[in-house]
Formats: structure tokens, C-alpha cells, sequence
């Protein structure tokens, strides 16, 4: 079965985000406008400014993405919504697994990431 060209694009740009994120993540300045939003772990920052001081100040310096699932829907408004999980090591930490949601955006023939959620998948059930 041929992928539907949106699904093309998402995985096209979920291939790129991670490729950057994982070997010079300042270069994801590209992806992202005044315009966009970030929430990391629940908390939000506005506009590509905001969004990659918080990338920048990451606190790990070698960071590896692997991409287990992902699934992609056009939206009404010709919009992609991207949905990923995976898991990541950063440093010498323990792989931790991770959800992160993307919309597209096509401004000016050019796609841009218009929101960026993530989540890591930890749970504490202990009360």
C-alpha cells in the first residue's frame, strides 16, 4: 500500500528533526517561527527564540533518538499532525522511552513546525 503523501512529509520531517536534534541541535532553529510553540515536559515556551534557548540549554552533551512508532494524519486545514514515540540516551543515562507530537505547517512553500510537544514516558505509580 503507497503511503499517502502527508504520511511521506511526516516521516520525511520526523527522519530530519531527529537526524538534527541528535548531531547539532542548534541548527533546529530552522524548523520553528516566531510563530510556534513548544511545550517540554509540560512547560510552554513561544516563539523560535524561546524554543531554542530551551533546546540549547538541554543539559546533555551526546544524544541518540530511536524512532519505534510513528503515525501521521492530514489535518482540515492541510496541516500534518505528527505523533512519534521512541526512546533516547542521553550521556551515560539509562535509555528512557518518549512521546513527541508535531504539527506542520506550510508557510511560504516552506514546512515549518507551527507546535512541538514532549514528553518523556516516565511514570511514578509509588505513592
Amino acid at each position: 500500500m503507497a503511503s499517502k503523501p502527508w504520511e511521506q512529509l511526516g516521516a520525511n520531517f520526523v527522519q530530519h528533526y531527529y537526524q538534527l536534534f541528535d548531531s547539532n541541535r542548534v541548527n533546529l532553529a530552522d524548523i520553528y517561527t516566531d510563530e510556534s510553540c513548544l511545550t517540554w515536559e509540560g512547560e510552554g515556551f513561544q516563539g523560535k527564540n524561546a524554543i531554542m534557548e530551551k533546546i540549547n540549554s538541554l543539559p546533555f552533551k551526546v544524544i541518540q533518538h530511536i524512532i519505534t512508532a510513528q503515525d501521521h494524519q492530514l489535518t482540515p486545514d492541510s496541516c500534518v499532525l505528527s505523533m512519534v514515540m521512541g526512546q533516547l540516551k542521553a550521556d551515560e543515562d539509562l535509555v528512557m522511552g518518549f512521546h513527541q507530537m508535531f504539527l506542520l505547517k506550510n508557510v511560504q512553500n516552506k514546512w515549518i513546525c507551527s507546535n512541538d510537544v514532549f514528553r518523556l514516558s516516565l511514570h511514578n505509580f509509588g505513592s
